[in-house]
């Protein structure tokens, strides 16, 4: 894929980047290695003071952030506004968090392993690869950056080559705010040179959110390499509707969850699982508001739903739409791609899916909901573990033995009661099966790339 800024919602090429040579990635490379050196040994309160500064800018620039975002990617104007202030928000969370996360853990006793002191320190990996999305352009890179440089580490951002200009503004805010030149690095690169850059001695660690082929890619490359990985490999979230639940907010969060982001998040809820007794009551009341749905340019006030990033993706898209149809499901609304420029797909719900479709296993990354049927809580549990993937998860009721059955039993990395699933500084985000390991955000999130260091300290003198 050229690296080109092309608008979605029109199919115009607005801008296109030559790509690095090869000298100017391994100065880049040797500069974000040499950096480290030094940055490593600079204190909290410095860094701390670097990232406050950066999310001044992001703040102050929120606007001008959002409509870089919804034009390399099409998102609506003002969720690319709240996606800019969530950056501001993660960047001072680890700001003001990060001395209290990595600070030394010292065992109580030491006497106990025979020695005066004996503690836990958290301490840098050195530089880091990140190979990120195009969905969330600057929230799914700053929930990587804002830990790892407060940690000490140093970052190579290699982002998706859709969103170049949102790349080139990270490492400048960065660089703005005072972080010394080195620390954080967008390499213009193609995706077959991500090879290269993890079997370098001088990069330690990578962290990747994307595609499972991309995810198990890195990691085993990194595997071979002995290096450490965080994988976000999407997922296919279920959203569970039991008769205790509030019908109306249920429906009008499932409309939300499902569309956001133009349906293109990988914590969206995609199935849609609804207890036989409320099932017509909530098809009728979900549908009706999917059909309300304003689909258009993402720049108008007005626009609920923009266009799918990319003309691959819609391809894709009405793809698994086509061979579920074809199979025997019902289309209740949408399913059509309309008239006229641009990457657009209507809002659509699909009833009577059967495990013989594609669309029953593999997640679909734009605004099609699928809608099953379920008898009780343990046909409603096996549906929604019937996936390969295992990212988020929603399920709505009120009564406090079935919450306990899901947060229990839901093989997913988070459960929502009566909510959407969202991504919070404050709280651990990851998956388990194959939408990947390792967790980012919250305190796991700054840990996971450091070198916890066992420290034994002993008097010196002999025994008598």
């Amino acid at each position: 894929m050229a690296i080109a800024t092309i608008n979605p919602a029109t199919g115009e090429t607005v801008r296109t980047f030559d790509e690095l040579g090869e000298a100017e990635l391994q100065e880049k490379i040797a500069l974000a290695h040499e950096r480290w050196r030094t940055y490593r040994t600079t204190g909290f309160q410095e860094r701390a003071a670097y990232m406050h500064a950066a999310a001044d800018l992001f703040e102050k620039e929120a606007d001008v952030v959002a409509r870089l975002m919804t034009t390399e990617m099409g998102k609506t104007l003002a969720a690319a506004r709240n996606e800019a202030l969530k950056c501001a928000h993660g960047m001072r969370y680890y700001a003001e968090h990060a001395a209290e996360f990595l600070a030394d853990e010292p065992l109580a006793d030491p006497s106990q392993v025979g020695a005066e002191r004996a503690l836990g320190r958290y301490q840098p990996l050195g530089p880091v690869l990140a190979v990120m999305p195009w969905n969330f352009p600057m929230w799914q890179v700053m929930r990587f950056a804002a830990p790892a440089l407060m940690a000490g580490n140093v970052g190579l951002l290699k982002h998706a080559s859709n969103v170049p200009q949102c790349a080139l503004y990270l490492e400048d805010v960065f660089r703005r705010a005072g972080f010394p030149e080195g620390c954080f690095q967008t390499l213009l690169i193609s995706s077959k040179r991500v090879e290269s850059i993890l079997r370098d001695p001088r990069v330690v660690a990578a962290t990747l959110t994307g595609s499972e082929p991309a995810g198990r890619s890195v990691a085993a490359i990194c595997g071979d390499e002995v290096k450490h990985t965080v994988l976000e490999l999407g997922g296919s979230d279920p959203f569970i509707v039991m008769p205790s639940a509030d019908l109306d907010h249920a429906a009008a969060t499932a409309v939300d969850a499902r569309v956001q982001n133009n349906g293109q998040s990988c914590i969206a809820a995609k199935r849609f699982i609804v207890h036989t007794g409320i099932f017509d009551a909530f098809t009728e009341k979900f549908v009706a508001r999917m059909r309300e749905l304003k689909v258009g340019d993402p720049f108008e006030p007005s626009t609920d739903v923009g266009p799918v990033a990319t003309e691959q993706g819609r391809a894709d898209i009405e793809e698994l739409v086509d061979d579920a149809v074809s199979a025997g499901a019902t289309v209740l609304c949408g399913g059509q791609r309309p008239d006229g420029p641009g990457w657009f797909y209507p809002p659509t719900v699909i009833t009577g899916i059967t495990r013989d479709m594609r669309i029953y296993l593999e997640e679909v990354f734009g605004p099609v909901a699928s809608l099953y049927r379920a008898a009780d809580i343990d046909e409603a549990l096996e549906i929604a573990n019937a996936t390969s993937f295992g990212l988020g998860s929603n399920a709505w009721t009120n009564d406090e033995a079935e919450q306990e059955r899901f947060v229990t039993d839901l093989e997913a990395g988070q459960v929502f009661i009566n909510g959407k699933t969202v991504s919070y500084p404050e709280l651990p985000f990851g998956g388990t099966k194959r939408s990947g390991y390792g967790r980012e955000l919250a305190a796991h999130g700054i840990r996971e790339f450091c070198n916890l260091k066992t420290i034994w300290i002993g008097s010196g003198a002999a025994s008598s």
